[in-house]
């Protein structure tokens, strides 16, 4: 049977400047995929992510980076293929923030 998991890292969060979500351990899956929910705020027309990867959850590098020009309401969403042990999302917001909800999907 196959194995899968909805992490939420954020929720309802106002994340200003620059941020990093907490790191989730994902060596058992073969497949990933971030979601993240522009709720509102002064920034909502702009963020910017980058997916990071980790072979021990300490030490991080970029594996890709998606400039988002998002409205308010929308959802985005874009697959992570190739990673390592561990993921997070490491971003950058206007100074006045920006409400969001941001969800890892994964998969053996």
């Amino acid at each position: 049977m196959r194995q899968s998991q909805t992490a939420v890292l954020e929720r309802n969060t106002v994340l200003s400047g620059e941020f990093v979500t907490e790191p989730i351990e994902v060596a058992w899956a073969g497949q990933a995929r971030w979601f993240v929910q522009v709720l509102g705020g002064a920034a909502a027309e702009h963020l910017e992510v980058t997916t990071q990867i980790s072979p021990d959850g300490l030490t991080w590098c970029d594996l890709e980076t998606d400039t988002v020009h998002s409205t308010e309401g929308s959802l985005l969403s874009w697959p992570v293929t190739a990673f390592g042990g561990w993921l997070r999302l490491r971003g950058r917001t206007a100074a006045s923030g920006v409400k969001v909800r941001i969800y890892l999907s994964l998969k053996e």
